[in-house]
């Protein structure tokens, strides 16, 4: 039975079950296993994860590509496993034991998704693309905005605010609520309409070739009739999408609240946060050379509204940056003043202060 206007809380129930009966499945797996002298553990399905590492790598197994791997299915478009028989209506988890196995499976044949875009056209965000580009950026902004980064931006904003009206000019009395639950009752998703509209697996494609425009208006136009509130960053392909394809929801302009703490956290997270459609018209070669407490040096490639990081200094620089590493997580965190870091000569750069803009328009935070 479908919801409309769809709930959420209904959705979220669900993912909550589903994720704790993974991880009490594979917690029996491993005390059997135990049981029999062979050392195991389940790491968790989902959450809770070793946040010690945030913002770099936070999870202790990928369990993905661990499930293509083992034949449960392929990633679609959407980036989420389908698997052929249950489509993407699963929770992975995964057992790592420490011996040997006699036998592997192998991954399918060929791939459940069956491009159909909805997907596409369900995202509030515009984070995947049809030509099957992903921006990991604006789902992380919207879909999680009630866990890690948008928690700590909007705790940021409580700390802020000069008063309680302060705080509720800037935050609505249901968001506030809704953080509460979260907090209470396992944190919210605000989206995932990629795996609701997925009509891919055998026992959930029959409503979808039965009659593919009643499966549209039942399934798809509600999540995209929904009125809502949208998390964008400012400056980014999901705030110019929202405008244009959903003008009848709530836009609000936040921080992705992802802040490097490390010139190699830096470095791995410019392909996440890279919005294409900004940069588009820019083709340049950025050599980056840090010193201080991290020396490094990188290549960061940005073309045909692509971006490439190379490791070490790569064909010739149109720009080059030499940054005390320190000055430079400073400057990205916004607690150090660029044009006094190039007085001080903390930052340097070799070419036109222009490219260095056009960089930081690629990936706003």
């Amino acid at each position: 039975m479908r919801h409309n206007p769809p709930a959420r809380s209904v959705a979220n129930l669900e993912f909550h079950a589903n994720y704790d009966h993974a991880n009490e499945v594979a917690r029996n797996l491993v005390k059997t296993l135990e049981q029999m002298g062979v050392r195991a553990l389940n790491p968790s399905s989902a959450f809770p994860m070793e946040m010690d590492r945030f913002p770099g790598k936070v999870w202790v197994v990928s369990h993905k590509p661990v499930a293509v791997a083992a034949g449960l299915g392929h990633m679609g478009i959407h980036r989420n496993v389908i698997h052929p028989k249950f489509g993407n209506f699963i929770a992975l988890g995964t057992v790592l034991i420490e011996t040997e196995v006699t036998d592997y499976n192998h991954p399918i044949g060929y791939n459940p998704c069956i491009e159909c875009k909805l997907c596409v056209a369900a995202c509030p965000v515009g984070a995947i693309g049809a030509d099957g580009a992903f921006n990991f950026s604006a789902c992380y902004t919207h879909n999680y905005r009630e866990f890690m980064s948008g928690f700590t931006d909007w705790t940021e904003t409580i700390a802020s605010s000069k008063s309680a009206h302060d705080y509720r000019k800037k935050v609505s009395a249901s968001e506030s609520a809704s953080m509460w639950q979260s907090l209470s009752f396992k944190a919210n998703y605000k989206a995932a309409y990629c795996i609701a509209a997925c009509p891919a697996g055998e026992d959930v494609i029959a409503p979808f070739l039965s009659d593919r425009k009643a499966f549209v208006q039942d399934v798809v136009q509600p999540l995209q009739d929904k009125l809502e509130t949208v998390y964008v960053v400012p400056g980014s392909d999901a705030e110019t999408y929202v405008a244009k394809r959903f003008p009848h929801k709530t836009v609000k302009r936040v921080s992705s609240g992802i802040r490097p703490q490390s010139i190699q956290g830096f470095l791995f997270g410019l392909p996440l946060l890279f919005q294409r459609n900004q940069s588009e018209g820019l083709s340049a070669t950025y050599h980056f050379t840090f010193t201080g407490s991290e020396s490094r040096r990188a290549t960061v490639i940005i073309q045909h509204k692509t971006v490439q990081v190379q490791a070490g200094h790569v064909g010739d620089a149109n720009l080059s940056v030499t940054a005390d590493s320190e000055t430079w997580l400073g400057f990205l965190a916004k607690e150090q003043n660029l044009v006094w870091a190039l007085l001080r000569r903390k930052i340097r750069i070799h070419g036109s202060p222009k490219l260095l803009q056009a960089f930081g328009k690629c990936f706003p935070a």
